[in-house]
């Protein structure tokens, strides 16, 4: 009677793990993102493009912060996205660093709308839209859209 049990437990654990697995194929950069430093390469959504100039002086400028050790940079059509790591020293101060950064970032950029994150998730699904984009996976609109909806989830964390 024990051993049925136990065979029993064992084979829902296992059916568990199995239907909990990700089922998305993500990339070796992504499924890495969050144990360590990727350094995704910034990039705009309109034009496909690692863009030199804006995105990669964001990145910088976020880069340059001691509380923050990686980002990732997606440009919008009207918003820059901005989603990085915490070390974990100031993870106690997380909203005053959230705070400090993106008025660091409005006062550097004026007339740019930034959207600023700490939150892993957001940092994960911008590494995948960046993939999605660099690999040409995705088109333009869809880009577009997972963008938006990336947005929106952090407008639903905060």
């Amino acid at each position: 009677m024990r051993k049925q049990g136990l065979v029993l437990t064992i084979t829902i654990f296992f059916a568990f793990n199995l239907i909990g697995c990700d089922q998305q194929k993500d990339s070796k950069e992504s499924k890495l993102a969050l144990m360590k430093t990727t350094q995704p390469a910034p990039i705009d959504i309109d034009t496909k493009t690692n863009k030199e100039s804006l995105s990669e002086e964001v990145k910088q400028t976020v880069l340059n912060n001691q509380t923050i050790y990686d980002v990732a940079v997606i440009e919008g059509k009207k918003q820059i996205l901005v989603a990085y790591k915490v070390r974990h020293f100031y993870r106690f101060k997380m909203k005053k660093v959230e705070k400090d950064l993106k008025k660091q970032l409005e006062a550097k950029f004026p007339g740019k709308k930034f959207i600023v994150s700490s939150d892993y998730k957001i940092f994960l699904e911008s590494v995948r839209l960046k993939e999605a984009v660099k690999d040409q996976t995705i088109s333009n609109e869809e880009a577009n859209k997972r963008f938006k909806e990336i947005i929106k989830l952090t407008e639903e964390l905060t």
